[in-house]
């Protein structure tokens, strides 16, 4: 119930994007902040992971959201909990999984994440420093090439289920159906597809890079 509140054979170390996806899944709560500035629909995403969570998932989730002093182009943040259990605090210090649209959004949050906590950008938006990991995808440019700007958040809603497995592929296209305007569901799942294509894609790409390391040692 969603709150109103705004396998292989490879070697083990082939798959340790996929196994720390499952670990986060296994998890009985999930905590994310998705965020970036206003006029990108961050909380639209956040809405929607939340209620693909709650409606097909059969898990509990809140939303909290916030917006700098100007609702487009200001700072925009939502919270999203995802739990197995009732949900008593719906706010976040730390979230397992932080989707930054925006640099001012990664400057802004990027010590918070939890250690081993999931770090998802817009790859032309966001230059990540330091050696941390992260996953980037060009879902603002994605979305342009689709002749859709705005549907970015949906791109990126895509790729978040791919990388992460928060929810389950067939709740995040339900929820896109039922969140998005009437007459524009097609285009959406288009957009979502494409992100979630792309985050698959790209899981597969860092398996085989490490799959390929590991061979020529052996």
């Amino acid at each position: 119930m969603m709150s109103s509140t705004e396998k292989s054979t490879m070697p083990r170390q082939v798959n340790m994007d996929q196994v720390k996806m499952s670990e986060n899944k296994k998890q009985s709560k999930q905590e994310i902040i998705v965020t970036g500035f206003g006029g990108q629909g961050i909380v639209l995403a956040g809405r929607i992971l939340g209620m693909a969570a709650a409606l097909k998932d059969d898990k509990e989730s809140t939303l909290v959201q916030s917006y700098g002093p100007e609702s487009r182009g200001g700072a925009c943040c939502a919270q999203v909990v995802i739990s197995d259990a009732v949900i008593q605090y719906p706010y976040i210090l730390a979230p397992d999984i932080l989707i930054c649209m925006s640099h001012t959004a990664y400057e802004k949050y990027r010590e918070s994440v939890k250690p081993g906590g999931v770090l998802l950008t817009d790859k032309d938006l966001v230059q990540p420093e330091g050696d941390r990991d992260y996953f980037a995808i060009p879902a603002t440019r994605m979305a342009e090439e689709l002749g859709r700007k705005m549907m970015a958040n949906i791109i990126m809603v895509g790729f978040a289920t791919a990388v992460t497995e928060l929810v389950s592929k067939e709740a995040a296209v339900y929820a896109v159906t039922t969140s998005v305007p009437k007459g524009t569901e097609e285009m959406n799942i288009k957009a979502f597809d494409k992100g979630y294509d792309y985050g698959k894609s790209l899981l597969k790409g860092r398996a085989q890079k490490v799959f390929g390391k590991t061979g020529a040692r052996q």
